[in-house]
Formats: structure tokens, sequence, C-alpha cells
């Protein structure tokens, strides 16, 4: 029974990490990857004529608002990790996720960020 148990918490952890990493790569790809350099700059040009495109140049281009909405729509889409962690309903738990996947973006961000500029040269 205990093995159960230990399982059930080892499986959610790996899908809490999966659920992390894919926040961040998704998160990376959109707002850094050189394959959407198009998509944000017609944004950026378009956000100087409507609110509407300014909004999304600004979500675009900020991995923590990216991480953010992407973790709402996952959250609700998708999986949803605070569903299991908090065990709320998962129409609340949505709200959690976005936040849990912002977190998690500036984490690894911030360590990424780190490495890169205290690398051996």
């Amino acid at each position: 029974m205990l093995y159960l148990c230990l399982l059930k918490h080892d499986e959610m952890g790996i899908k809490f990490l999966l659920w992390a990493l894919l926040c961040y790569g998704i998160t990376n790809i959109i707002v850094f990857g050189s394959i959407f350099e198009n998509f944000r700059e017609f944004f950026n040009k378009w956000g100087v004529k409507s609110p509407i495109g300014r909004f999304i140049h600004e979500l675009i281009t900020c991995p923590m608002c990216f991480a953010t909405w992407f973790g709402f729509v996952f959250g609700a889409f998708i999986y949803s990790p605070m569903a299991n962690i908090l065990e709320v309903k998962p129409i609340y738990s949505w709200i959690f996720d976005g936040f849990l996947a912002s977190g998690c973006v500036w984490i690894i961000n911030t360590c990424v960020e780190f490495l890169e500029e205290n690398r051996i040269k």
C-alpha cells in the first residue's frame, strides 16, 4: 500500500516536472525563438495602431506574461497540476496554473541566465 502511495506521488512529481519544462520550452520558443521573430515584429508594427496589437506584442515578448496566459490555457484544457497538488476543483485550478507556470518559467529562466553569465570562457 505504501508503495502505491509513493508511486502516485512520484508520478505526480514527474508530471509536474514535465509540465513546468513544457511551459518553459514553449515560452522560450515564442518569446526568444528566431522562428517567431516575424510574428513578434508583425504585432510590434500592429501595436502602434491598435491596443490589441500592443497587448499581444507585450504578451509575446515577456516570458512571465506569456507563461501566465499559457499556464491558464494549458491548465484549463490539457493538464492542471494545481488540481492535483491543492486538490481544488478544476474550474478554479486553472487560475493557479497560470501563476505556477509564470513562477516556474521565471525560476528556470533565471537559472539559465545565471549560467550564461557565469560560464567559463
